[in-house]
């Protein structure tokens, strides 16, 4: 049974950095692409940031590019999003996502719980 599990999530003031890290569990890890999503309250869940399945090819949202960097650690099972230049509009609840495809064009079929990462002005 797969298991994606966040951590890393926090309060920080507007400018500053988090990181938030994804422990992946239940199947051959360095086979699947891996994802960051985020959905802030009264919206709906959103694509952040994505990595193949060997952290050759990465993928942002325009409203992170620049700030956020995705990277995974096939050795250690884990994904991560480095957050720099935080933003109060970056307040949400960020999932790590799994799933298959390459080249901007997953579907992911298993989702973490999510960390709550809040900003203030």
């Amino acid at each position: 049974q797969v298991q994606l599990v966040e951590s890393g999530g926090g309060l920080v003031q507007a400018g500053g950095s988090l990181r938030l890290s994804c422990a992946a569990s239940g199947r051959t890890f360095r086979l699947y692409a891996m994802g960051w999503f985020r959905q802030a309250p009264g919206k709906e869940r959103e694509f952040v940031a994505g990595i193949n399945f060997s952290g050759g090819r990465t993928y942002y949202a325009d409203s992170v590019k620049g700030r956020f960097t995705i990277s995974r650690d096939n050795a250690k099972n884990t994904v991560s999003l480095q957050m720099n230049s935080l933003k109060p509009e970056d307040t949400a609840v960020y999932y790590c996502a799994q799933g298959t495809g390459d080249y901007g064009h997953y579907k992911y079929d298993y989702w973490g719980q999510g960390t709550q990462v809040t900003v203030s002005s």
